[in-house]
């Protein structure tokens, strides 16, 4: 069984960085296409972006050049790079894996960490 861990959320000021890891443990994973979601309080689950086994990137407008995903095969990992955060950026942010080459909708998705709490104050 695939087990993805995220870690590096916390507390943050406006403005600031703040970089997600997210580890797969277990059995190899072959996962190609990944992703990261985010949830806020009282909403739904939304996409943040996306990344093929390619390395092409899709962003959420939202989020669109301010954050960065990256994946490191080697290391069966994925990372998000967000800078510039804003208090609405606020929620817990979710890791997944795909089997698909590319993959944006949350059906597309086969593989989910337990998520990470990402805080930011004004």
């Amino acid at each position: 069984q695939v087990q993805l861990a995220e870690s590096g959320g916390g507390l943050v000021q406006a403005g600031g960085s703040l970089r997600l890891s997210c580890a797969a443990a277990g059995r190899t994973f072959s996962s190609s296409a990944m992703g990261w979601f985010r949830q806020a309080p009282g909403k739904e689950r939304e996409f943040v972006a996306t990344i093929s086994r390619s390395g092409a990137t899709y962003y959420a407008d939202s989020v669109k050049g301010r954050f960065t995903i990256s994946r490191d095969k080697a290391k069966n990992s994925a990372y998000l790079h967000m800078n510039s955060l804003k208090p609405e950026d606020t929620a817990v942010y979710y890791c997944a894996g795909s089997s698909m080459v590319a993959a944006l909708a949350p059906g597309e998705f086969g593989y989910w960490g337990q998520g990470t709490q990402v805080t930011v104050t004004s």
